[in-house]
């Protein structure tokens, strides 16, 4: 359905809660090395990944590969909070790929200036500074979700 890229993620219960995420949305994984921590990681496997044999995966050595690899006609969105583009503007498609940078530091800054017309945000109060990061991804995951169940109707 969809593609949930996590770049260089470095909590274990995110990732895990994350990876569930994309097992009941039917989405692929993509994770970009380096990991801040390992895949069999007790701590990935506490947030419920006991069928993690079960998610579909792509490890990616790097983010270069990953962009390499992944260049138009796929469509990515990069969420960040430097964008005014709101997350429900825009128009998902099935293989879409929603990217989400690490915990501590986002994106990287060059990627986000590179692809700035793909950047989208999720709104959030005056002194908000950031969301979990799987917070996040189930929020964007679900309307991409929404908008193509709404398109079969």
């Amino acid at each position: 359905m969809f593609n949930v890229v996590l770049v260089e993620p470095e909590i274990p219960p995110n990732t895990g809660n994350v990876a569930r995420l994309c097992l009941a949305t039917g989405s692929r994984l993509h994770l970009v090395e380096p990991l801040g921590f390992s895949i069999d990681d007790r701590q990935l496997r506490r947030a419920g990944m006991d069928y993690w044999h079960q998610v579909d995966l792509m490890s990616w050595k790097s983010l270069t590969e990953f962009e390499t690899a992944t260049r138009s006609p796929a469509r990515r969105f990069l969420l960040t909070t430097k964008s005014e583009r709101k997350y429900w503007d825009a128009k998902f498609c099935h293989n879409d790929y929603l990217v989400f940078g690490r915990e501590t530091k986002g994106l990287p800054e060059r990627l986000i200036l590179s692809e700035s017309e793909n950047c989208l945000t999720i709104p959030m109060a005056p002194g908000a500074r950031s969301l979990n990061l799987a917070t996040a991804v189930a929020i964007v995951l679900f309307e991409g979700v929404r908008q193509l169940q709404s398109d079969r109707e």
